[in-house]
């Protein structure tokens, strides 16, 4: 256990920094998940408003640092080639 309040103080910070991540994170997850339940619906449409709304909650993501900036392009770059290659 850390004895300086200065550490004490660097414990909660760290500990509510990582809850307010790992719900960043999630909700980026939700937004790709999503897109992916409309790619496998096969609705073009649905699909393309989904990818709309969560690629700016990917790039969020890289702007927070929640993640890496080249997985966020790398999942854009994937599921937009996946609704391109929806028939319709």
């Amino acid at each position: 256990m850390a004895n300086h309040p200065s550490a004490q103080k660097r414990i909660r910070r760290n500990a509510h920094r990582a809850m307010i991540n790992r719900m960043r994170v999630n909700r980026i997850r939700t937004f790709v998940r999503k897109v992916e339940a409309a790619i496998t619906t096969g609705d073009k449409t649905q699909a393309r408003e989904a990818f709309t709304s969560a690629v700016p909650e990917l790039m969020r993501g890289v702007n927070k640092g929640v993640i890496h900036r080249n997985k966020a392009a790398r999942k854009i770059s994937r599921l937009s080639a996946r609704i391109k290659s929806l028939a319709g």
